[in-house]
């Protein structure tokens, strides 16, 4: 929707017109085509690049959220360095699976939504309420996911209320899970959830934190192919971002490089990972 001010200069009246703090229902109101959930559906399953694996960890202080850096085409790499993981707003962020381009169209949507809510109410939404606004803008999306564009995210953030760092995890309809440590989600992310399971604990620190996310990954990449592991030829690293109490922080290039060649040196000596204690 654009506003057209040549003739009067003044801009049209749906941006004038009180109404919901909802950027979503703006649309809906004035420009409904312009909703993913609206458009004319394709005919047939179609072939289009997905993002895979994203992981997230919480620890005393906030919590991690990382991606690997591939999407893949039915057996194609479709591209190897796509960004998969997003600041949602300053304390909560978003990593996506599925189908590339309606997942990057949708968080881009989902941070209007909340920085909408913010200039309308004066306020920002809890953590609650985000997690819930990206609920419904998955269940939009499902007569897409019916057709095989799916959407699956996993969104994070620090809770102000509780002062923790939290994770929910979503399916195709909407559904909003809370996940309790660690959570993944793609088409690695039974590999990686088996590698977390075995190494997480309550204690860990931010470092051992954004270790443990990258070791997922890494045992991620091992065992499925649509996962990408660290690139040290093109030198191509998971993105990682941390969330606390200090907002969003995305890690650099030469920490994530630090990291992941740290994992991979390890990895020399043992191809298979850490090992947790038995007993």
């Amino acid at each position: 929707m654009e506003a057209i001010t040549r003739s009067t200069g003044r801009l049209p009246a749906a941006f004038l017109t009180p109404g919901s703090s909802s950027f979503i229902d703006f649309l809906a109101d004035h420009s409904p085509e312009l909703l993913p959930g609206n458009r004319k559906l394709p005919e047939g399953i179609v072939e289009a690049p997905h993002g895979t694996t994203i992981v997230a960890a919480t620890f005393p202080g906030g919590v991690v959220l990382a991606g690997d850096r591939r999407a893949t085409m039915g057996n194609m790499i479709a591209q190897r360095d796509i960004e998969k993981v997003f600041p949602a707003d300053e304390y909560s962020a978003v990593g996506i699976a599925g189908t590339a381009g309606l997942a990057v169209e949708m968080v881009k949507l989902f941070q209007l939504e909340l920085e909408h809510f913010e200039k309308v109410e004066g306020a920002t939404l809890s953590l609650e309420g985000k997690a819930n606004r990206l609920s419904t803008m998955i269940r939009s999306n499902l007569g897409m996911a019916m057709q095989g564009l799916a959407v699956v995210p996993l969104f994070a953030g620090w809770d102000e209320g509780k002062e923790k760092g939290r994770i929910f995890s979503y399916d195709v309809t909407g559904g909003r899970s809370e996940e309790h440590g660690y959570a993944a989600t793609g088409s690695g992310s039974i590999f990686a959830r088996g590698s977390m399971k075995k190494l997480y604990r309550d204690d860990l620190t931010e470092q051992q934190a954004t270790t443990l996310v990258v070791q997922a990954l890494y045992d991620a990449a091992d065992d499925d192919s649509a996962t990408g592991g660290p690139d040290l030829a093109r030198r191509i690293f998971p993105i990682v971002t941390v969330i606390t109490d200090e907002g969003f922080r995305r890690l650099t290039e030469a920490e994530s490089s630090e990291l992941a060649r740290s994992v991979t040196d390890r990895r020399l000596e043992q191809p298979d990972g850490p090992r947790a204690a038995l007993l």
